[in-house]
């Protein structure tokens, strides 16, 4: 089953780490990466931009707005995510665990919603 591990973290404690510390977490990124790369687990992801360069669409009533930055006020903001393939939600959890924002910020896993293919006629 295909998971969706969302990582929020608070853009102002990453703007606060000595260039050092982000180093030390950028190698933990690197190494968590290829550890999923070389089990099978990993099916995509990325690294987003800052919420500076985010733009939200809403539309009601027939009419689009747009706003600049994220839709809902939090202090965590979405940062980035791996698309990964787990046996079940225990073994998608143990692999969110080792994602190091973990430990600073949330890891969301979200299940992918299965929709079987159209019957050929």
């Amino acid at each position: 089953m295909k998971y969706l591990l969302l990582i929020y973290d608070e853009e102002q404690v990453w703007a606060k780490k000595s260039q050092a510390e982000l180093d030390q977490i950028l190698d933990e990124y690197r190494v968590f990466g290829q550890s999923i790369r070389e089990s099978g687990h990993l099916q995509g992801g990325a690294r987003l931009q800052p919420i500076a360069n985010a733009t939200s669409i809403r539309v009601r009533d027939g009419k689009r707005l747009v706003t600049d930055g994220p839709f809902a006020e939090t202090r965590e903001q979405l940062a980035g995510f791996y698309l990964v393939e787990a046996k079940d939600l225990n073994e998608a959890i143990e692999i969110a665990a080792r994602i190091p924002s973990s430990r600073m910020g949330t890891v969301e896993v979200r299940p992918l919603m299965q929709v079987a293919a159209p019957a050929s006629a």
